[in-house]
C-alpha cells in the first residue's frame, strides 16, 4: 500500500469527479507518496501547520490494474526513494481514508490501524 496525506478539498473533489488529483501532479507531472515508514517525516516537513488533511491509503495493484504508473524514484534530500504516481488515482484504488490532524504539540501520529 501507499500512502498519501492530502488536502481534504483535494479529497472531496476526488469523491465528485471519481478521481484523485491534486496541484503536484500537473506541476511535477506525478502524484507523490510514501510507504508507511516514510509518512510522519513527510507530515511534519510539508504539512506542519495544516490541520485540514487526510491520509489516503492508496492499493498498488489497483493502481496497475487501472493503468496508472508507479515508480519509485531516488529524492536525494531525503536520502531514499518514493513511490511517484504519474496519472490520476481511480477512487477504486482508494483503500481508506482518515482524518489526518497533528496533536497540540504539533506532531503527527499514524493511524494505529497502519502496520
Amino acid at each position: 500500500m501507499l500512502y498519501r496525506i492530502a488536502e481534504a478539498a483535494d479529497w472531496q473533489q476526488a469523491q465528485q469527479t471519481g478521481v484523485f488529483i491534486s496541484a503536484d501532479l500537473a506541476a511535477d507531472g506525478f502524484l507523490h507518496s510514501s510507504e508507511p515508514h516514510q509518512i510522519l517525516e513527510t507530515a511534519h516537513r510539508y504539512y506542519a501547520g495544516k490541520s485540514d488533511l487526510v491520509l489516503l491509503e492508496w492499493d498498488e495493484e489497483a493502481l496497475a490494474a487501472a493503468g496508472v504508473r508507479v515508480e519509485r524514484e531516488w529524492v536525494s534530500s531525503r536520502g531514499e526513494a518514493f513511490a511517484h504516481v504519474f496519472g490520476p488515482v481511480p477512487l477504486a484504488a482508494v483503500r481508506r481514508v482518515w482524518p489526518f490532524k497533528a496533536q497540540e504539540d504539533g506532531k503527527f501520529l499514524l493511524p494505529s490501524d497502519i502496520a
